[in-house]
């Protein structure tokens, strides 16, 4: 957690320092470096694509569960098999992937349109906003300077399944699943900074796999995604809730 704290503060100290001069400030980041980060967010925003149709096709035909999630998993691990020549198989098998795994959230997108469709689009465009700023903020910070929060992430990650575990055997209470939202909410930003700041670090020493670095950072979209949309969802809930006593 100390971790966190610091790059939290960090980031609110140097709010004061920047401006429009420093939001082009990319100097430590080499033009060809540049060029791999465009090819890599372009990626990306193709598989978010394929990934809106796979919950769209979820909706009208009600494919997302559990086969999809397991083809998502094939389809990720076919491609990290795949050798980076084969640029279009592996580009098709992302595409494939993201495509599943839309459709394995689809049943959550779909209760949040049946429930309020602005709340779907609220939760897109906060995670978005989320997204952007966090990867800005690693591009901007200094090289390296946020790589030692893989190591915190990792443990953050264990804690969540092994707390995911448990509850699925023993139970969980209310309090449990609000701490595993929310902590997995800041462990997955946590990790949109550690992995692009961990992407230009590879790039600089020769790794222009474009097509991995946009499945890590789709993974990573995805995960925070589908927190804020279940905590938008939740706070939604309850506020009906509330309204409903009232009316009583």
């Amino acid at each position: 957690m100390e971790g966190f704290t610091s790059f939290f503060e960090s980031q609110s100290a140097s709010r004061s320092r920047w401006n429009y001069d420093a939001l082009k400030n990319f100097h430590q980041i080499s033009p060809r470096v540049q060029t791999h980060l465009k090819q890599v967010y372009l990626t990306l925003c193709c598989a978010l694509v394929a990934s809106a149709a796979g919950a769209y096709l979820h909706i009208l035909w009600n494919i997302g569960g559990f086969l999809t999630t397991l083809a998502c998993i094939g389809s990720m691990v076919w491609l990290l098999a795949t050798p980076p020549y084969q640029e279009q198989k592996r580009v098709a098998l992302l595409m494939a992937a993201a495509l599943f795994e839309g459709a394995s959230i689809g049943p959550l997108i779909e209760l949040g349109i049946n429930f309020d469709p602005s709340i779907v689009l609220g939760a897109f465009v906060g995670c978005g906003v989320v997204f952007g700023c966090f990867s800005a903020a690693a591009m901007l910070a200094r090289r390296r300077e946020y790589l030692y929060l893989g190591g915190l992430l990792s443990s953050g990650v264990s804690l969540l399944m092994w707390l995911h575990f448990a509850s699925s055997i023993f139970g969980g209470a209310m309090a449990l699943f609000k701490f595993e939202v929310y902590f997995g909410l800041l462990v997955f930003v946590g990790y949109i900074v550690f992995d692009t700041q961990e992407i230009i670090e590879k790039a600089h020493l020769g790794d222009m796999d474009y097509v991995k670095h946009a499945l890590t950072l789709f993974t990573d979209f995805v995960a925070v995604f589908v927190r804020i949309l279940i905590i938008m969802l939740k706070n939604a809930s309850e506020k009906e809730e509330k309204k409903k006593k009232r009316r009583n």
